[in-house]
């Protein structure tokens, strides 16, 4: 999503855009759908002679000005195609915290970094990256796009039937094992009543989730709301937001949307997430799995969901201004431009 997002901004500023991934993923389903050009590669192995065939004749015929890889093989294979081919700006966005494998095709091939928090910053330097390549680029949220709307509140708890003096903890989020979801479920399973519980997305998790739910009798408390084009519903509806993230999690976008509603924040301890929360008045934090924790720390929210309007504002500024789309691409057009790219 990040990836399309800077694409489709790019688009609209006036440049030139692509997007180069195996033919059937989802990534050019969706670029398809935005008018964006996709040009197929299978990044099966870094050994697959037909991949690079296909990258170097690609690369010069589009002859773009920059290119942005996103994972390991891409990087390795683009980032180094790129090179031979002379693209003048090579960049590569490093989404998760996780340990690399090697500092090498880092400091080899991109001319930038661009690193989605200051922890995936940090870490990189730690591993090697040299850090005069590296910029801190977190992921642009669209501030216009989601904002509290009490109609919306309405739709979306009538259809599943929350009532008003019901409690709605949420999570937004693809249903992933390290998004830590049965954690979530754990914690429900010790709540009052009173307290309703939504996951919105949908992934490989879902069973194993769905199961649980049974095992813990919460049939009538926690609902799967399944995936949606239209998250900022779902943001309104909540009272509290319970993000459960515990592994490779650089900023999500998900929890970064949340922050704009003013919503109180229960989260789990990862270097990443604990950037943002110093912008959120009301939040809490606990280690993953300390089911006690987060059951009183809930319990300590609940005393927070009086909405104070002025108190809300000053947090949306506060997150959209190291968090919000124009500055994402503002950093990223100065950065650009150090190199002689632009409009």
């Amino acid at each position: 999503m990040r990836t399309l997002c800077e694409l489709q901004e790019m688009k609209k500023l006036g440049f030139r855009t692509g997007l180069i991934v195996p033919e059937d993923s989802e990534l050019a389903r969706r670029a398809k759908g935005m008018d964006i050009p996709v040009y197929p590669v299978p990044f099966t192995s870094k050994f697959c002679l037909t991949s690079w065939k296909s990258l170097f004749r690609i690369l010069r015929s589009i002859r773009p000005d920059v290119l942005n890889t996103h994972s390991s093989e891409d990087s390795w294979m683009a980032g180094c195609a790129a090179r031979i081919c002379g693209v003048p700006l090579i960049a590569r966005t490093r989404h998760v915290l996780a340990p690399i494998s090697s500092a090498v095709s880092y400091n080899l091939f991109p001319h930038v970094i661009f690193a989605c928090s200051e922890s995936i910053r940090d870490q990189l330097v730690r591993q090697g990256v040299k850090k005069d390549l590296v910029v801190v680029q977190n992921t642009g949220i669209d501030e216009e796009r989601f904002r509290y709307d009490s109609s919306n509140r309405e739709a979306i708890r009538k259809q599943y039937g929350v009532a008003d003096d019901e409690i709605l903890v949420g999570n937004v989020a693809f249903l992933r094992h390290y998004k830590g979801h049965p954690f979530i479920i754990e914690t429900a399973a010790t709540m009052p009543d009173k307290y309703k519980f939504m996951l919105v997305g949908e992934g490989g998790e879902r069973p194993h989730l769905e199961q649980m739910i049974r095992e813990k009798q919460l049939e009538d408390r926690f609902i799967l709301a399944g995936h949606t084009e239209e998250p900022e519903k779902y943001f309104s509806a909540f009272d509290m937001i319970f993000f459960s993230s515990n592994e490779s999690e650089g900023i999500s976008q998900s929890f970064v949307q949340g922050l704009l509603y003013g919503l109180p924040v229960l989260a789990v301890r990862t270097p990443s997430i604990l950037e943002p929360l110093n912008l959120v008045q009301h939040h809490a934090t606990v280690d993953y799995g300390d089911v006690r924790s987060a059951h009183d720390a809930l319990l300590s929210l609940t005393s927070c969901l009086l909405r104070h309007e002025q108190a809300i504002v000053e947090q949306r500024h506060a997150v959209s201004t190291k968090y919000g789309l124009k500055s994402m691409m503002e950093n990223i057009l100065s950065v650009y431009s150090r190199y002689g790219i632009s409009l």
